[in-house]
C-alpha cells in the first residue's frame, strides 16, 4: 500500500473509530471523501500546523461539518493541537471535537460549520477578504497576501439557498481563488437524491460564471490532484470540483447506502472495512509511523514556506513602514480611533431619521477605521448605507471597500462572518430590519462564533408606513433580543447612533445589531455617551423617589420624553429612560442598574412600536406595556402611530392609569 493510501485509510478510520466510541456521528462522508481531503491537504494546501493563525495560511472550510470526525483526523495526522485523546473524546462533553466543528474550540478550525450552505457562503467572504487586503497590501515583489481559500460541501449544502445566493455573487465577482470540492455521494438522510435533486450542479455553478471540473473516481489522488492545479490555474473564475464518491466507501454492507450516513457502522463492520480495504493494524486509534513520517516532511516543507514568508514581511515592514503598521492595526481586534475624545464624532444638528444619524456617524467612521468594509442587500440608496469617500469593490477594483451585495440578505450575512473570520476587515452589512428574518441563522452564527460583525437594519417599525404589514416589524427587536450573545441597539437620535456604532466597533465577542428608523426624530437634549451604558436617565424627576418610570427605545423615547412635562402638569413626577441597548444595560453593575430603574418603583410604562416580549422583564407585574399585538397596516406613519397609540396622549392615559392602581 503506498504512503498517500495508506495516509488516507488512517484518516478514515481514525474518523469512524471515534464515531464508534461516541456512539454517534456521521461516518459516511469521512470514508468516501478521505481522498479529496488528503490530496488538499497534503499536496495543495498551503498551512503551517506550527502556526495555525499564520495570515498568509489557505483557509479550509468544510461547509459539510457533520463530517467533522474526519476535519479532527486530519488536524491530528497533520500536526495541529489536537491529540488522540482528543479524537477519543469525540462527541463528548467538554471535548474540543464536538459533533460539529466549532470556531475558537479547537485550534486548526476555521469556522464553526454544519448549517448546511453556510460554509460555502463564508468561504466566499473569505475569498473576498484575501483579495481585498491584496489589493491595499501587496507591492512590487512584495506579495504578502497570497493564498486561496477551499470549501468542501456535500450534496445537502448545494440544495440550500444560502450557497446558490453566495455562488452566484462569487461568479460575478470572478474569485479565482476559492475552490470549492464538491463531495458528489447522491446521497442525503432520506436516500437517493434523484427524488429531490436531479439537476445538473455544473451547468449551473457553469452560468454563475464559475471554472467547473469532475473527477470521476474520488479514490484517484492523482486525478483530484489535477483537477486542484487547475483550478489554482484559472485566475478569473472560482472552481467547483465535482468528485464523484461513494458515501462509506470500504463498508461493505454500508457502502453507497443512507444508512452510512448518520450512525456508526458498529464494531463488526468497522472490521470488515479494514479487512476490505487491507489495513492491517489491530490497535485502535492508531497512526502508523510511515503516515507520521510522511506528514512531518510535508509540514517540513509548510514550516519553510511560512519561514520565507516572514522573511518577506520583515523586508516589506523596512521597506514600507506605514503599510505595516497598517496591517498591524488592521489585524488588532478594536479600531485605534479614540471615538471617545473625538468631538466631532459626538457632534451632530437637526431632526432627521437616524437611518440618516446613520449615515452621518458611518461617514465620520470611514476616514477613522479604514479597515471597514461593507455594503447592503441592493438598499444602500434607502438604508444610507454607503462610506461616501470609498470606491466600490469589484473584479476590476479590489481596493474598493464599499459592496453591492445584491439582493441575497442570508449569503450577505454569512460572507461578513467570513470576511471577519478571515481577519483583517471589520465588516458591517445593511439591510430593511424585516428581512433580518432572512439574515436570522446567518446571525446566529455570528454571534454563536462572537463574530462582532455589524448590521444596520432600516425601517423599524410600523413607522416604515404604506409599504404596510409585509414590511413593518413588530416581532423583529424580540427575535435580536433573543439570540444569546447577539447586541441590538435601537437608538433614538443622532448622538444615541454614534453611540450604537461606538460600542459596535469596541465590541470584540459579539455582532452588533444597530436599528433604525425611516422618519425623522428630534435630537433630545441629554442624549450621548451615557447610551454606551445601554440604558440611562435622560429626564429626572423632581422627587428623590419618581412617582413613576418611563421605559422607551428609538422613535418611541420622543413620546415619554414629550409626555414627562405634561405629566408634570398633572402633579405626576416621572423618570425618563431611554433604554437603546437592553444587552449592553445588563452587562454593567448592579448599582447602576439600580440607580437607572430602582426596585423600589414599581409603577411603571414602557413603550415600543413592536411586540411587548422581553418588557416584562422591566415593568413587571405593576407596569404597562403600550406595544403592538398584530401586525401593522398601510397607511402614512404619523395615522399608524395614531391607530396603534403611539401618541403622548396615550403615555399619559396609560401612565395615569398605572398610577393610579
Amino acid at each position: 500500500m503506498n504512503i498517500d493510501q495508506l495516509t488516507i485509510n488512517t484518516l478514515r478510520f481514525l474518523s469512524v473509530e471515534a464515531i464508534q466510541k461516541a456512539k454517534s456521528g456521521h461516518p459516511g462522508l469521512p470514508m468516501g471523501a478521505a481522498p479529496a481531503a488528503y490530496t488538499l491537504w497534503a499536496k495543495n494546501m498551503k498551512i503551517n500546523p506550527a502556526d495555525s493563525k499564520w495570515a498568509d495560511r489557505d483557509r479550509f472550510v468544510l461547509s459539510a461539518g457533520h463530517g467533522s470526525a474526519l476535519l479532527y483526523s486530519l488536524l491530528h495526522v497533520f500536526g495541529y493541537n489536537v491529540t488522540i485523546d482528543d479524537i477519543k473524546e469525540f462527541r463528548q462533553l467538554s471535548s474540543i471535537t464536538p459533533g460539529h466543528p466549532e470556531y475558537g474550540m479547537t485550534d486548526g478550525v476555521e469556522i464553526s460549520s454544519g448549517p448546511l450552505g453556510q460554509g460555502i457562503a463564508a468561504a466566499v467572504g473569505m475569498a473576498i477578504a484575501e483579495t481585498h487586503l491584496a489589493a491595499e497590501f501587496n507591492k512590487p515583489g512584495y506579495d504578502v497576501v497570497d493564498h486561496y481559500t477551499y470549501a468542501m460541501c456535500g450534496d445537502g449544502c448545494l440544495m440550500e439557498g444560502v450557497a446558490s445566493e453566495a455562488a452566484s455573487l462569487a461568479g460575478t465577482l470572478k474569485l479565482g481563488k476559492l475552490i470549492l470540492l464538491y463531495d458528489c455521494n447522491s446521497i442525503t438522510i432520506e436516500g437517493d437524491i434523484k427524488t429531490s435533486f436531479d439537476e445538473d450542479v455544473l451547468k449551473r455553478f457553469e452560468a454563475y460564471g464559475w471554472q467547473t471540473l469532475t473527477v470521476k473516481d474520488g479514490n484517484d489522488v492523482d486525478a483530484i490532484d489535477a483537477a486542484i492545479k487547475e483550478g489554482k490555474a484559472e485566475k478569473n473564475k472560482p472552481t467547483i470540483i465535482k468528485v464523484i464518491t461513494e458515501i462509506g466507501y470500504g463498508a461493505p454492507n454500508k457502502q453507497g447506502k443512507a444508512s452510512a450516513h448518520g450512525e456508526p457502522l458498529g464494531e463488526e463492520e468497522i472490521a470488515l472495512a479494514k479487512k476490505n480495504l487491507g489495513w492491517e493494524y489491530e490497535e485502535s486509534f492508531y497512526v502508523p509511523n510511515e503516515v507520521k513520517e510522511h506528514i512531518a516532511a510535508i509540514n517540513a516543507k509548510n514550516a519553510e514556506t511560512e519561514k520565507a514568508w516572514n522573511e518577506l514581511f520583515a523586508a516589506y515592514e523596512k521597506e514600507y513602514p506605514e503599510l505595516a503598521a497598517q496591517w498591524k492595526e488592521w489585524h488588532s481586534e478594536k479600531p485605534s480611533a479614540d471615538l471617545m475624545n473625538n468631538e466631532d464624532y459626538w457632534t451632530y444638528e437637526g431632526t432627521i431619521a437616524t437611518r440618516a444619524s446613520s449615515e452621518k456617524v458611518l461617514n465620520k467612521l470611514s476616514k477613522l477605521v479604514p479597515n471597514l468594509m461593507g455594503g447592503s442587500a441592493d438598499l444602500a440608496p434607502s438604508n444610507k448605507s454607503v462610506m461616501k469617500d470609498r470606491e466600490y469593490y469589484s473584479p476590476e477594483n479590489r481596493a474598493g471597500s464599499n459592496m453591492h451585495f445584491g439582493i441575497r440578505e442570508f449569503a450577505m450575512t454569512v460572507i461578513a462572518n467570513g470576511m471577519y473570520l478571515h481577519g483583517g476587515l471589520r465588516p458591517y452589512i445593511a439591510g430593511f430590519f424585516v428581512f433580518s428574518d432572512y439574515m436570522k441563522a446567518g446571525l446566529r452564527m455570528s454571534a454563536l462564533m462572537g463574530l462582532p460583525v455589524i448590521s444596520i437594519f432600516t425601517h423599524d417599525s410600523i413607522g416604515v408606513g404604506e409599504d404596510g404589514p409585509t414590511h413593518q416589524p413588530v416581532e423583529h427587536l424580540a427575535a435580536l433580543r433573543s439570540i444569546p450573545n447577539y447586541t441590538v441597539f435601537r437608538p433614538c437620535d443622532s448622538r444615541e447612533t454614534a453611540a450604537a456604532w461606538c460600542a459596535a466597533l469596541e465590541r470584540t465577542t459579539s455582532p452588533t445589531g444597530i436599528v433604525l428608523s425611516r422618519q425623522n426624530l428630534p435630537l433630545l437634549d441629554g442624549t450621548g455617551k451615557a447610551a454606551l451604558k445601554g440604558a440611562y436617565v435622560l429626564k429626572d424627576s423632581k422627587k428623590d423617589v419618581p412617582d413613576v418610570l418611563l421605559m422607551a427605545t428609538g422613535s418611541e423615547v420622543e413620546l415619554i420624553y414629550n409626555a414627562w412635562d405634561v405629566l408634570q402638569e398633572k402633579g405626576i413626577d416621572a423618570r425618563v429612560i431611554s433604554m437603546p441597548s437592553w444587552e449592553v444595560f445588563e452587562e454593567q453593575s448592579d448599582e447602576y442598574k439600580e440607580s437607572v430603574i430602582p426596585s423600589a418603583v414599581r409603577k411603571r410604562v414602557a413603550v415600543e412600536a413592536a411586540v411587548d416580549f422581553g418588557w416584562y422583564k422591566y415593568v413587571g407585574l405593576d407596569g404597562e406595556v403600550i406595544s403592538m399585538h398584530g401586525y401593522g397596516a398601510s397607511a402614512p406613519a404619523a395615522k399608524l402611530f395614531e391607530k396603534y397609540g403611539f401618541t403622548v396622549d396615550n403615555v399619559v392615559e396609560t401612565v395615569l392609569k398605572v398610577v393610579n392602581k
